[in-house]
């Protein structure tokens, strides 16, 4: 158990009406992507903490319809853009047309102006657009004609990445893929959800009639108010313990860096917020740890899974 904290925290739980909408949103996501409230609940979080999602899992298992619940129930503008071979930087950013009228270079945005960008089959792109993307989710702001051009506020990117065994993909480097806050991996349906898409005809039809049950002003809100959930000291020492383990670990060549640590508390302030809490407690670091540390650690080489690895570092590391 955590040592006694008499530190008061900074800032309260979510004020009843976020907490109500809150509840309703999620109860709404949960009525569209089927039996997958853990996934659901991570993403929201990832939202929350500003932060930008992942999700690794092969075509048809609910990737794309997740994407555009989340933008419908929380009132976002929504753009999808199918990465492929032939898409170029400028075909995500933007581009200058001239306007001859005026005599001027008109600036044309890209789908990247948008609240919520699906961003579909990322590793499929060459590393050139996928690092303007990445350059974008970095930094909030696309420069094209020598002029900075920011970003809406919210933003967040869903991007969604193939198995490296499907043909024509590129995989992430390791320094991008750590732009991500989190990754989730949807997986199959259980067998009742399965059987209730079946006699739905499916959910596509679901997320067009959803409607909103926040906006873009509340979210804001929200995240500001994740901002303020309260961290003991403990609940430091704890990172910094889990971070020591993953950099000490023989089966890791790569830890948590501290850009890692500093996600990691933030996801834990958004998972502590989702339930109704002013402070982070360790199973809220629990909770969040597997989605956020998977795509930022490396096995040094065959003979365990990260899924694995990463129960049994939480499992073996002592809450201080």
């Amino acid at each position: 158990m955590m040592r006694a904290v008499t530190s008061a925290p900074t800032s309260g739980p979510p004020a009843a009406s976020h907490a109500d909408t809150l509840k309703a949103a999620l109860a709404q996501l949960d009525g569209v992507i089927l039996g997958k409230p853990g996934q659901i609940r991570l993403a929201v979080a990832c939202l929350l903490a500003r932060g930008h999602l992942l999700i690794e899992d092969q075509p048809g298992v609910g990737k794309t319809t997740l994407a555009g619940a989340l933008a419908r129930t929380f009132g976002l503008d929504f753009r999808r853009v199918q990465f492929t071979a032939d898409l170029l930087p400028a075909d995500l950013t933007g581009v200058s047309v001239w306007d001859a009228p005026n005599s001027a270079f008109r600036f044309h945005g890209g789908p990247v102006f948008s609240e919520v960008l699906l961003a579909d089959e990322i590793n499929r792109a060459t590393p050139r657009t996928q690092g303007a993307l990445l350059e974008a989710m970095e930094e909030r702001q696309v420069s094209e004609g020598g002029v900075t051009r920011p970003l809406p506020d919210p933003f967040f990117v869903i991007a969604t990445q193939n198995p490296a065994a499907f043909v024509g993909t590129s995989p992430l480097p390791e320094a991008q893929l750590d732009r991500f806050l989190m990754t989730v991996t949807l997986g199959y349906p259980d067998p009742r959800a399965e059987r209730t898409l079946l006699e739905t005809g499916g959910r596509s039809h679901s997320v067009r009639g959803l409607g909103a049950v926040l906006n873009a002003p509340a979210l804001l809100q929200m995240q500001r108010e994740v901002d303020g959930i309260h961290a003991a000291g403990p609940l430091l020492d704890y990172l910094q313990v889990l971070a020591h383990a993953t950099r000490e670990h023989p089966a890791l060549s790569v830890g948590l860096s501290p850009r890692a640590l500093l996600a990691l508390l933030s996801a834990a302030r958004a998972w502590a917020y989702l339930a109704g809490r002013p402070m982070v407690l360790p199973e809220d670091v629990q909770a969040v740890f597997p989605a956020l540390a998977a795509h930022r650690l490396t096995l040094r080489g065959p003979g365990v899974e990260m899924p694995e690895l990463l129960a049994r570092l939480l499992a073996d590391t002592p809450i201080p």
